[in-house]
């Protein structure tokens, strides 16, 4: 099969058979932690934030609310391991707090596997080179995810996302599918050590290819 075939047609109907099937199979744990969760954040239970997608098309992403709002005398957000909850950890140790997404993979927001979407105010900071990780969907998983996920640098994760839009194909998609499971339930790579999520972006107009 010829990439250009995969990644314009083949590839979304995968996505909506892949998405169907990873709903059913998440509702009755989702029917399970979700009042959990709801109690945790106040009523609070999913966390929606706007991030640009291909062709840098803003739309919002939904993830299950894993951290509270708690803010300092200034209005500042804690560090995020600060708010994170006792639930919300157990949550993100195995990625369950990505399942929502799996409703923007059903409407063409998102793809099972791409370059994660990012923030909407890193728009400006990214090299022409890799400003091309927005030329395909973005991904719930991807090639930068499972090689070393948190814990890798900007740099590498770029470059990542740019090598996956290079070599995009049924395979490479199958293999980054099952070492993400294989990733999830060893629990390795989801934060950096000094973070709950990765360090903020600083742009990459600097880096060399």
């Amino acid at each position: 099969m010829k990439r250009r075939t995969y990644a314009r047609y083949v590839k979304r109907i995968l996505d909506i058979i892949f998405a169907i099937t990873g709903i059913v199979m998440s509702l009755p744990i989702m029917l399970l932690i979700c009042p959990i969760l709801y109690f945790a954040n106040n009523g609070s239970l999913f966390f929606k934030q706007q991030r640009p997608g291909m062709n840098e098309i803003v739309f919002t992403i939904m993830k299950l609310k894993t951290m509270t709002d708690t803010k300092d005398i200034d209005g500042n957000l804690f560090p995020d391991r600060e708010r994170l909850t006792r639930v919300g950890k157990i949550i993100r140790k195995f990625s369950l707090d990505e399942v929502p997404q799996l409703i923007n993979v059903l409407k063409g927001e998102m793809s099972i596997v791409g370059p994660r979407p990012l923030l909407e105010k890193y728009l400006p900071l990214y090299s022409n080179y890799h400003s091309r990780r927005h030329d395909v969907r973005p991904g719930i998983t991807g090639w930068a995810q499972i090689n070393g996920r948190n814990e890798s640098s900007w740099k590498k994760r770029l470059d990542n996302d740019i090598w996956y839009i290079n070599e995009i194909s049924f395979c490479l998609d199958m293999r980054i599918i099952l070492k993400t499971i294989l990733i999830t339930f060893k629990r390795k790579g989801i934060n950096s050590r000094d973070a709950a999520t990765m360090k903020p972006f600083t742009g990459s107009k600097n880096y060399a290819k």
